[in-house]
């Protein structure tokens, strides 16, 4: 089994994150930071705005947290777009009330949307991004080889999709509605899973040595899990992302390159 550790791809990118925005608070002045917008209290969140608030510390990324009423989303959003000391925006989902989503991130700026979850991004979304890192870090070569995403979700599986399409690859993607989900999966020489089921992929649907991305994420008795179910990790033959440390690490780092490049570009546009 070869191990696909995105943490330690991630202590490099960190590394040259830092230096980057260095250059841009010593060569240009500017001093990059992201705001993200909370509507609802919960412990999972606060997991993840703990992770990114310590991970901008470290680079230098100033993060401010906006904690607020679903209803004030529209006029701080507004608000933070205005704003030219804010170079990224988040909108920290779930939202109180999902059936908003669309209509709220769509709020963001897009030149601000380092998320990109607007209709009008024009950054790359963090964890499809992080996922080809991962590949591309550990020389996974996509060309020719028959890749299969599992899951067609918006944060995930579809933005991937395009992104590895304009690319010229081959992909097919599968989700709860595939009739013959396991028959296609297990045609894959790249299966990347992000359906948020924990055990979904078993190990007679994937052929011998393929490459295995777990970009699902659930509860389960207190853990968070991913969509491989253990009988996977006990084989030899693949190459695979390990239970922990996989594309959760690169997810991050591939959040604050895009706040870096959105502080950036903003600085072009101002000169």
């Amino acid at each position: 089994m070869k191990l696909l550790n995105g943490s330690e791809l991630a202590g490099f990118i960190k590394g040259r994150q830092a230096h980057e925005v260095r250059g841009l608070r010593q060569a240009r002045g500017i001093n990059p930071k992201l705001a993200i917008v909370v509507t609802i209290d919960h412990p999972a969140i606060e997991v993840y705005m703990r992770m990114k608030t310590r991970y901008g510390a470290d680079i230098l990324i100033d993060v401010e947290t906006h904690r607020i009423a679903q209803e004030d989303a529209p006029a701080t959003i507004a608000q933070l777009n205005a704003d030219p000391s804010v170079h990224g925006i988040i909108v920290q989902l779930p939202l109180e009330d999902p059936t908003q989503t669309d209509a709220i991130v769509n709020l963001v700026a897009p030149e601000k949307d380092v998320d990109a979850l607007g209709k009008d991004a024009t950054l790359d979304p963090a964890t499809p991004l992080a996922i080809l890192w991962l590949l591309a870090g550990y020389n996974v070569d996509l060309n020719g080889r028959k890749i299969v995403l599992v899951g067609r979700g918006k944060l995930v599986g579809a933005p991937l999709e395009r992104m590895l399409r304009a690319s010229g690859y081959d992909v097919e993607v599968v989700d709860r509605k595939t009739s013959d989900m396991k028959s296609v999966v297990r045609q894959a020489d790249v299966i990347v899973t992000a359906t948020g089921q924990p055990g979904l992929i078993v190990s007679d649907m994937i052929k011998e040595g393929a490459v295995v991305v777990d970009a699902g994420v659930a509860g389960e008795q207190g853990k968070t899990v991913g969509d491989l179910a253990d009988d996977v990790y006990e084989r030899d033959d693949l190459t695979i992302t390990p239970r922990k440390g996989g594309v959760g690490p690169l997810t991050i780092c591939a959040l604050f390159d895009n706040v870096i490049r959105a502080a950036r570009t903003m600085s072009d546009s101002a000169s």
